[in-house]
């Protein structure tokens, strides 16, 4: 069981690891491959060749500390992923291409530069483009926060994903697919969570020292019983082993990628597109914000709030 948990749990700080060390730049991963492979090979040599108590509970408990929270940061950033989705979804799956005077609805993904689509009152605008002919207006709300409807005629740009509110547009494709918009919010997004925090970075340096100060400490240990004590092998490698395995970081490595994945799909979810984690780590600092224009901050949406009889 053991062998298993090593093998196939530990497999993703082996490869990382070996990754680390091929840049040489030994992290967290290299740390947690010392620790788990130290422990997985002296408890079978326990088990086969020397007398000695094995670490099998210890690697079993390693592993499983250090998968959770990789499978935590995970799913983090896949409901960070989730909340892309949801924006993909603003771009309408069909589109009125105008061909010869009469239209044809085809596939948004069948739209290229140059193109003509009409845009009907209450549809979405299917790709960036400019317009042609008709006046209307159009809530941008999605993309800019305004709440407030933007007028729109001959000659002005239009977002894919906005809202059409009442007049017929005839819409020229400029952009279409990757360069729209909507698709840079989303690169953006997927940037973030990919980007490395500073948190992450000190992290990163803190376990490569400790990579360092735990292979020290066990050489050290072992050096110490070996010669000035005289202990015999088996009490030597036991003692160098459980340096080097206590010195493995586990909550280093569950706490720091929690914090930062966690933040960051609660903020995609609540509508803050972070371009950088360092730029959400420094938030914090933020003592003074200005809005602009008055719908930002508000609804935006008229209602009866009282009656009054004459």
């Amino acid at each position: 069981l053991g062998t298993i948990i090593y093998v196939y749990g530990g497999s993703v700080f082996l490869r990382s690891a070996a990754g680390e060390l091929s840049a040489r730049m030994p992290g967290m991963m290299t740390l947690v491959a010392l620790g788990i492979s130290a422990a997985y090979l002296y408890s079978v040599a326990t088990t086969f060749f020397v007398e000695g108590e094995g670490f099998y509970w210890e690697l079993a408990t390693l592993v499983d500390i250090m998968l959770l929270g990789h499978w935590i940061e995970m799913r983090a950033v896949g409901r960070a992923s989730a909340a892309l989705s949801e924006l993909a979804k603003l771009l309408p799956d069909t589109a009125e291409r105008v061909v010869d005077h009469r239209t044809e609805e085809v596939p948004t993904s069948d739209l290229s530069d140059g193109d003509t689509v009409l845009v009907r009152p209450g549809a979405r605008v299917p790709a960036d483009g400019e317009v042609l002919e008709g006046e209307s207006h159009v809530n941008e709300s999605m993309l800019t926060g305004e709440s407030r409807p933007v007028g729109k005629r001959p000659g002005d740009d239009v977002i894919a994903g906005t809202v059409n509110e009442e007049g017929a547009l005839r819409v020229k494709v400029l952009k279409t697919g990757d360069q729209t918009a909507l698709a840079g919010i989303m690169r953006l997004v997927e940037e973030a969570q990919a980007s490395k925090s500073r948190a992450q970075d000190v992290a990163d340096r803190a376990a490569m020292w400790l990579t360092y100060v735990a292979v020290a400490a066990g050489t050290l240990t072992a050096l110490g019983w070996a010669l000035l004590a005289g202990r015999d092998a088996d009490f030597v490698v036991e003692r160098a082993v459980t340096v080097v395995v206590i010195a493995c970081p586990h909550a280093l490595g569950l706490a720091v990628p929690l914090v930062i994945a966690i933040s960051t799909s609660l903020s995609a979810r609540s509508g803050l597109l972070v371009r950088n984690r360092l730029a959400l780590e420094r938030a914090r600092e933020v003592d003074v914000v200005v809005f602009d224009k008055t719908g930002t901050l508000t609804r935006g949406e008229l209602g009866v709030v009282g009656m009054a009889t004459a």
